[in-house]
Parts: structure tokens; C-alpha cells; sequence
């Protein structure tokens, strides 16, 4: 299996366990003089299953993201960190930048005026690097998604 699928299966069974959180609310408690359509047993049970089954491929998934080692040295566990910090700058950049040209409405002389203190240009080209570094980092990431087998036990 690759990389790529397992992640793909891990999103399915994280969906999979919402679903049995859901199931189980429903059947713990209903009105008098109704039947669940299932017991809470059985959805414990499947949930127990699910959950070792996430659990699992989880942890291949770092093993795999650890043990993986790139091109420039660095393991994809070392890229997704950057990535992350990649973009939480990017995401702050981008708010800045949205402050520093939104339209300020003035209704008389005698209202504060705010100025900027940094070149429009400069920080669009400053953000537009940034993202464009994060884009390319998720493109090679992904790439290497389905790529690399995932690690056996």
C-alpha cells in the first residue's frame, strides 16, 4: 500500500468513527416505549475495532513518515513540520496583508487616519513568495505520497 492510500483510509476511518460517535448517542438513549435499531454493545464493539484499525495505520503512517528519507537528506516527517510552519506564516502574512489594503473610511478631517508603516508591493511579493514555497512543498509531499509503501509492522 502506499503512502497516498493509507492516508486517504485513515480520513475514511476518522469519518467512520464520527459516524459511530453519532450511532452510539443515538441508541444510549431514547424516548420510553421506543427500540434502538441497534444496541450500544454492538456499536462499543465496532467502535473498539474501528478505533484499533485507526490506531494502527496511524501509527504505520509515522513510521513511514519517519523512516522515509528524501532526496536532500530530510524525512517526510521533517517536511510536514515545515509545512505546518510554512503555513501558519502564510496564513499570517495573508491577514496583514488584507489590515494594510482594506479601505479606510474617514468622515471628517478630525477622525483618526491610519498610515502604513510597510511598502504594499514589497509585502504582496513578500506573501505571494511564502505561498508559493508552501504550494510547492505540499505538491512535493504529496508526491512522495504516492510514491512511498508504507511501512509493514
Amino acid at each position: 500500500m502506499k503512502l497516498a492510500e493509507a492516508l486517504s483510509l485513515r480520513a475514511q476511518l476518522n469519518n467512520k468513527i464520527l459516524q459511530l460517535k453519532t450511532r452510539l448517542n443515538d441508541c444510549i438513549k431514547i424516548q420510553e416505549g421506543d427500540e434502538p435499531s441497534e444496541t450500544p454493545e454492538q456499536v462499543v464493539e465496532e467502535l473498539d475495532r474501528t478505533i484499533a484499525e485507526f490506531r494502527r495505520l496511524v501509527y504505520l503512517i509515522n513510521m513511514t513518515n519517519a523512516n522515509t528519507v528524501t532526496d536532500d537528506g530530510r524525512n517526510i516527517t521533517s517536511l510536514l513540520a515545515e509545512r505546518d510552519a510554512l503555513g501558519q506564516k502564510v496564513k499570517a502574512l495573508n491577514a496583514a496583508l488584507r489590515t494594510i489594503t482594506e479601505k479606510e473610511s474617514r468622515y471628517s478631517r478630525s477622525e483618526i487616519k491610519y498610515v502604513r508603516t510597510v511598502d504594499v508591493g514589497e509585502f504582496r511579493r513578500l506573501y505571494d513568495k511564502n505561498a508559493s514555497e508552501l504550494r510547492h512543498l505540499d505538491l512535493r509531499i504529496q508526491g512522495l505520497g504516492f510514491t512511498t509503501d508504507l511501512v509493514e509492522e
